[in-house]
């Protein structure tokens, strides 16, 4: 099984990169991949669709599943995941239809970035993926979360991080086709 990983956040020491990183271990995939969402501005004005654009568009395409990680900014998902759905979104065929996702985050406040979860799933609601409406992972006070190796500490958030880890793999395998 392919797993594909999104980031909300571009920094290097991100939680939600880590959270991703956590999930891909805990789900075990054939191959997994950390997409790159560093992608240039949306504009309906840019002709050609940059590589980097199509490039994403195809590894989503490529994905059995996929998970994402959001940070919350100001009360929402960051601009960065939200530029890089807008891309995905003009790219024929449509990448997320039917896709099995699991969305997560990892946050520096207590509630562990639900707003931008909330966020997410309003923005992702056109595309018709078939986003995980349970359990729900948000890691709150994110700096204390992991240890030195990246992992997550607290075994409540191991145990959710697991459950919906294994209800993706097998909303994964009910939407694979047999070969």
């Amino acid at each position: 099984m392919k797993l594909l990983g999104i980031s909300g956040s571009l920094r290097a020491q991100s939680y939600n990169t880590m959270l991703l990183a956590e999930a891909a271990r805990v789900f075990a995939p054939e191959s997994y991949a950390l997409a790159n969402i560093n992608l240039p501005l949306f504009s309906e004005d840019i002709a050609e669709k940059p590589e980097s654009v199509l490039k994403l568009h195809a590894d989503i395409v490529a994905a059995d599943a996929v998970i994402i990680a959001t940070p919350e900014y100001n009360k929402n998902l960051s601009g960065v995941l939200k530029n890089a759905l807008d891309w995905v979104s003009m790219v024929r065929p449509a990448a997320w239809e039917g896709k099995p996702v699991a969305i997560m985050s990892a946050s520096s406040g207590v509630t562990g970035g639900v707003r931008a979860q909330y966020s997410l799933r309003h923005c992702m609601t056109t595309f018709n993926p078939r986003i995980l409406q349970a359990p729900e992972v948000m890691i709150g006070n994110a700096a204390e979360a992991f240890d030195s190796m990246g992992q997550l500490e607290n075994a409540r958030s191991v145990k959710l991080l697991t459950k919906q880890m294994e209800a993706l793999k097998a909303e994964a395998g009910n939407h694979m086709s047999p070969e």
